[in-house]
């Protein structure tokens, strides 16, 4: 039982073929108004023509030297060559519609149609986008021409084809309002795809302009590319951007190819560069950028043929996933989603160009879905590729945070006192410069010189911890007392330094420092329960009235302490610029 169902199932499956071919009537193409849409390659017959001598009366001539092609379907591959195509069709007797030979790849430079009834020359007409859009017998970016068929008579398609890129001819012949409909369909497919492509390259060129970024620019021209090849290869450019440049319309899609792998290059080794990846990686993919920017260059003097890009491309345009997989492998397994999206996205480029290129040399069926792979691919990269540039930036930026607040961390270790926390000596001359210029005669700034009574002996008998312990709870005390926009620093030892800014006269800033003199009556509680008890000596002087240069003014605030010290201790003085007569007060 089980061979007869095996059997029953391949006859279904050549049944549902056979019904998916177009309908043939004795060998020709039958049109019918039925069926929008037939395409034509199932009844195709080719005639190469080496020396491009024969004219459509030799090929007609040579009909019986006519061969069905032996490539992929809708795929001549890469010819130097000119070749002959046949098409025998017939239009049914009580058929109605205006039928349009349509070759949907736009980058054919020369195709030259014959309609023949009963073997006369009844149309004849030049396509190609060598054609200005003008000249075009319908203008549109794919290769067509509306055909003056008789219903019921036997007709004959000789189309002579040659081109120096890849011989690809999706050939159908197509009822006018379905060719209209289609076209439509697929320019709103290029232009989404064109404008999601512009967009980036405007958002990262803008971020490049502000950043000056390389991996930015890298991107950009990168998409760029990869978006002028599509721009080209479904004849966009022809048709809006250069019409009737003959130059850009032979050379931009290589050249646009040429850019998007060589950038591909650039991008890939600047997004992996790191100490886990091979010495030479960065040489080869920088070598790698080179050859094609010189095969780009060498092209487009016209010095090496289009079918050598291709195999350039197609060499080396693997190259880049190639060299970064180890390293993208690599980050993978570390949890690190850069290397996850390269894979994705790879795993795509590949599948993509590997059928491009397999459509190119006529290995593999040219169809909707194979023209259009390279595109996705490069929409899918283009995608990845930004999220991979951002997850770049976001850890470029976080090395940059991280810098600073260890550029800040050794500021501040640079300016503050590492046993109490408060400004040192340097931290003290920055904040005083600061309060320095913001003083003035209605707003003057006491700087107080302050130390302690009685600290020697508590170090001489509890020790230097104890000592220590006791300096952190003197700043806390000073803290205290004071404005949080007052400055307690510590100059070393037991001598500190406040700073009080925006004072209206002298007592205002003797009362300051009287407030704290009697802050230190208190007794300071040490761990272990221990009470000490040590007091506070004052020389202090006011900003601008005694001088406006932070290094006399300590001196003098200096002195007035000292001479406060001698005078009994405990008690506020001001200093005495040098060149006024002294006096002394005392709290």
């Amino acid at each position: 039982m089980r061979a007869p169902t095996v059997l029953l199932r391949g006859l279904l499956l050549l049944l549902l073929l056979a019904a998916a071919l177009p309908a043939r009537a004795g060998g020709e193409l039958l049109l019918e108004d039925a069926r929008p849409r037939v395409e034509a390659w199932s009844v195709v017959e080719i005639l190469p023509d080496p020396q491009r001598r024969l004219d459509w009366v030799a090929a007609l001539r040579a009909a019986e030297r006519f061969e069905p092609p032996v490539s992929a379907r809708q795929t001549l591959g890469l010819r130097k060559e000119a070749v002959w195509l046949r098409i025998p069709l017939r239009s049914a007797p009580d058929s109605r519609a205006r039928w349009l030979l349509d070759i949907d790849y736009a980058v054919l430079n020369r195709v030259d149609v014959h309609l023949l009834r009963e073997g006369r020359l009844v149309q004849q007409a030049r396509l190609g986008n060598l054609q200005p859009p003008d000249e075009r017998p319908v203008r549109s970016r794919s290769h067509a021409v509306a055909l003056d068929l008789t219903p019921g008579v036997p007709h004959e398609l000789l189309l002579r084809v040659d081109t120096l890129g890849a011989m690809i001819l999706p050939i159908s012949l197509t009822r006018l309002t379905e060719f209209h409909s289609r076209a439509q369909d697929e320019m709103l497919l290029q232009g989404l795809l064109t404008g999601l492509a512009l967009c980036l390259v405007l958002y990262t060129l803008a971020q490049w302009a502000s950043t000056r970024e390389p991996l930015f620019l890298k991107y950009a021209l990168l998409t760029f590319g990869s978006m002028m090849f599509s721009v080209v290869q479904f004849g966009l450019g022809g048709m809006y951007l250069w019409p009737g440049n003959l130059w850009l319309e032979q050379h931009a899609a290589a050249l646009a190819a040429l850019l998007a792998s060589g950038c591909t290059f650039l991008f890939v080794e600047e997004v992996l560069r790191g100490p886990d990846v091979s010495r030479h990686f960065s040489r080869v993919m920088f070598g790698g950028a080179a050859a094609l920017g010189l095969t780009a260059l060498l092209y487009a003097l016209d010095l090496i043929h289009v079918h050598l890009v291709s195999t350039v491309v197609g060499s080396l345009g693997l190259l880049p996933a190639l060299m970064g997989l180890p390293g993208a492998v690599r980050r993978a397994r570390r949890g690190d989603s850069i290397g996850w999206y390269f894979l994705v996205a790879w795993l795509g480029y590949f599948v993509s160009t590997a059928t491009m290129v397999g459509v190119i040399k006529g290995h593999v069926d040219a169809n909707w879905w194979t023209l259009h792979s390279f595109q996705a691919g490069a929409a899918l990269d283009m995608v990845l590729f930004l999220r991979v540039l951002g997850l770049r930036m976001k850890a470029v930026h976080a090395a940059a945070v991280h810098a600073v607040r260890e550029r800040d961390t050794f500021v501040s270790m640079a300016h503050t006192d590492a046993l109490t926390g408060l400004p040192n000596r340097r931290g003290l001359d920055a904040r005083l410069a600061q309060a320095m210029r913001d003083c003035g005669p209605d707003r003057q700034l006491a700087v107080y010189m302050l130390d302690l009574d009685g600290f020697k002996q508590v170090n001489d008998r509890h020790g230097h911890d104890t000592g220590d312990e006791l300096l952190v709870l003197v700043g806390r005390r000073l803290q205290s007392q004071l404005r949080a926009s007052d400055v307690v620093a510590r100059l070393g030892g037991d001598e500190f330094v406040v700073t009080a800014a925006g004072l209206a006269d002298e007592q205002q800033a003797r009362d300051i420092g009287a407030k704290l003199v009697e802050s230190f009556r208190t007794p300071f509680e040490l761990s272990g329960q221990r009470r000490i008890e040590v007091g506070l000596t004052i020389g202090f002087v006011l900003v601008p009235q005694d001088g406006v240069d932070p290094a006399s003014l300590l001196r003098q605030a200096d002195a007035a302490m000292y001479a406060g010290k001698q005078g009994g201790k405990g008690c506020v003085r001001r200093g005495v610029p040098p060149a006024q007569p002294g006096y002394a007060g005392s709290v």
